[in-house]
C-alpha cells in the first residue's frame, strides 16, 4: 500500500492534502503530527476528509520531539477514531522530560488496542561528538520495544557499515511501515529514483524486489521534502505525486506478477 505523509506537502492544508493524494492514486494517508497546524491534531475534522474523499488514514506518525504521556494518549483517541491500523513513534529525544511514555506502556498500549504500535530508527546524531541525540535508538534497541519498527531510509546511516538493505535485513518482518525518500550527498528527501534527472546513490529498485521477496505487505509512505515536489504550484505537485506512485507500481506492485 502506497501511502503519502502529509509532511510531504508541509504549506497546503489538510483539505488539499487529500485532494492531491485522490487525484494521484494513493492508497491512504499517513498524517505526520507536528505542533504548529491544529489540524493534524483534529480527528473529527480529518475524519470528515477521509469520508469526503473515500481515502483513509491508515497511519499516524508522532512528533520527533517534544513526547509525553498526555500527547500519546491523544495520538491513542486519533487511532481509535480514525480506524488507523498503525502508529509511529521515536525514541525519546534527549531533550524530552517525559519518557515514561517509552519502552513497556507502548507495548501494553499495542497488546490493549491490537494497534500496530512502531518505533522508528532516526539517524544517528551525537550531542558533543559523544551524547546521543536519541535513546535507546540502536536497531537492535527498537526491534524489541514493541516488535513492530518503522524504516526510514534517510535514517540509515550509509556512511557506516549499514545500508538500506542490511537494515532491512536487520529489523525483518517487524517492519509495518517504510518511510520513503532518495538522497544524494547532502541532499535529502529527494523524490526516488531520479526523478531529477540524476542518479540515486541508494539500491532502491533491489530494496523493493527484497522487500517484496521477502513477503513484505505493509505500507511505503512517501515522505520527501516539500520543495522536492515543488509545493505552490498544483500542476508539479500532481505531477511529481503521480510520478512515485508509477514508480511505485513499477517497482514493487508489478514485481508480485
Amino acid at each position: 500500500m502506497l501511502l503519502l505523509s502529509t509532511a510531504s506537502l508541509t504549506g497546503y492544508g489538510l483539505h488539499r492534502i487529500f485532494q492531491f493524494a485522490s487525484n494521484a492514486g494513493y492508497t491512504g494517508i499517513d498524517i505526520a503530527l507536528g505542533t504548529l497546524n491544529f489540524d493534524l491534531w483534529d480527528e473529527d475534522y480529518i475524519l470528515e476528509l477521509a469520508k469526503e474523499f473515500d481515502l483513509p488514514v491508515l497511519s499516524l506518525t508522532a512528533p520527533g520531539k517534544g513526547m509525553s504521556k498526555k500527547k500519546l494518549e491523544k495520538i491513542m483517541i486519533m487511532a481509535k477514531k480514525l480506524s488507523v491500523q498503525l502508529v509511529t513513534v521515536s525514541p525519546p529525544h534527549i531533550t524530552d522530560k517525559d519518557t515514561k511514555w517509552f519502552g513497556t506502556s507502548l507495548a501494553r498500549i499495542k497488546r490493549d488496542t491490537h494497534i500496530s504500535i512502531c518505533v522508528q530508527n532516526v539517524e544517528p546524531k551525537f550531542l558533543f561528538f559523544i551524547i546521543p541525540e536519541y535513546r535507546n535508538a540502536t536497531f537492535t534497541q527498537i526491534k524489541t520495544v514493541t516488535g513492530d519498527t518503522t524504516l526510514d531510509i534517510l535514517g540509515v546511516d550509509s556512511s557506516s557499515s549499514m545500508d538500506i538493505l542490511k537494515a532491512q535485513a536487520m529489523l525483518g518482518k517487524s517492519v509495518k511501515n517504510i518511510f520513503f525518500s532518495d538522497k544524494k550527498g547532502m541532499k535529502r528527501g529527494i523524490l526516488p529514483g531520479g526523478a531529477g534527472g540524476w542518479i540515486s546513490h541508494l539500491p532502491l529498485e533491489s530494496f523493493l524486489m527484497k522487500l517484496k521477496s521477502t513477503g513484505y505487505g505493509w505500507y511505503i509512505t512517501l515522505k520527501v521534502n516539500p520543495a522536492e515536489v515543488w509545493v505552490g504550484n498544483a500542476e508539479r505537485v500532481t505531477q511529481n505525486l503521480e510520478y512515485m506512485r508509477t514508480y511505485y507500481e513499477k517497482h514493487f506492485t508489478n514485481f508480485t506478477s
